[in-house]
């Protein structure tokens, strides 16, 4: 493959509940309005579990944001499809006509296997997409695209951090995000998409939605210096990168989702002690100092 070559998508998508579809599903008989059927769910979610969220089966994606890397983790291109009317059968067809257009890229989520690829999944059943390399149901199981184990096709980053579901990544993404200097959650998340959604925030949404994917493209990173396919020092040089790729977009384009990203960066710290590792050493925002700090390998006190 080519450096050149799209290698892997990052990608998160934002959804919407589909009221009538709550309404002839849930309430089949009521004569319940899309959002009188919507309202009622949501209660009933928070009764019984202590939050509105509505499962997967019953949204509709109205924001995907993705990042194009290249084999060697460098980040392409980040968009939103369809903007900016955000339509989700458009979407859902962009989506699904891009991984195949760049040869079947590797997905890359932070849960995406349990909820943004569900998602996008019912919505091309729902609108009558074909995707028989996605569901190469005929291929040997550990071939299948949708085998949980075939991180060729899709490396979910929480599948990775909790071991497959042994432990619990209590925090998810915005802890991952933070430990590493990134921004994570800052102010929207979510449990909002819906009301922003309602207010005519579309734009908003799919800012928030760029966000995501950037905390996850850099989780990816520093998941790849745990896997040993890039050295700190590599992943520090890709986060540079990034950094002056987003300086590019947030001024010559002036992408507000950029520059609230960049308003929110910081940058990872290495441990100044002696740990018997070598680290890099940080200055300004996205830029490595020269040379690696390097201590002593010993276990001795």
């Amino acid at each position: 493959m080519s450096q050149s070559q799209v290698a892997y998508l990052v990608f998160d998508v934002e959804a919407i509940a589909d009221g009538d579809l709550i309404s002839r599903v849930r309430y089949p008989g009521e004569g319940l309005s899309p959002g009188d059927a919507l309202a009622k769910y949501q209660e009933e979610q928070i009764e019984a579990t202590g939050s509105n969220f509505i499962p997967a089966t019953f949204m509709l994606p109205i924001s995907v944001a993705v990042a194009k890397l290249t084999a060697d983790y460098r980040l392409q291109d980040l968009t939103v499809l369809d903007a900016p009317e955000y339509r989700p059968h458009v979407i859902t067809g962009k989506f699904w006509q891009g991984w195949r257009h760049y040869g079947q890229p590797t997905f890359v989520t932070f849960n995406g296997r349990g909820y943004d690829l569900p998602v996008l999944e019912l919505a091309a059943y729902r609108y009558g997409i074909a995707l028989p390399e996605w569901f190469n149901v005929d291929a040997r199981s550990f071939d299948q695209s949708r085998n949980r184990y075939n991180t060729n096709a899709h490396i979910d980053l929480m599948d990775m951090f909790t071991n497959f579901g042994a432990a619990r990544m209590t925090g998810g993404l915005n802890l991952l995000a933070n430990l590493i200097g990134k921004p994570g959650k800052t102010g929207i998340d979510g449990s909002k998409v819906q009301e922003m959604y309602d207010a005519g925030q579309a734009d908003e949404i799919n800012d928030y939605c760029r966000c995501d994917v950037l905390d996850t493209y850099f989780v990816f990173l520093r998941s790849r210096v745990l896997t040993g396919h890039l050295s700190l020092e590599q992943e520090q040089d890709i986060v540079t990168e990034a950094y002056r790729y987003l300086e590019r977009e947030a001024g010559e384009n002036e992408s507000k989702a950029y520059q609230h990203y960049l308003q929110h960066w910081g940058d990872w710290e290495p441990p100044r002690n002696k740990g018997g590792y070598d680290f890099i050493s940080r200055s300004a925002p996205g830029r490595p100092t020269a040379g690696i700090q390097r201590y002593d390998h010993s276990w001795s006190h």
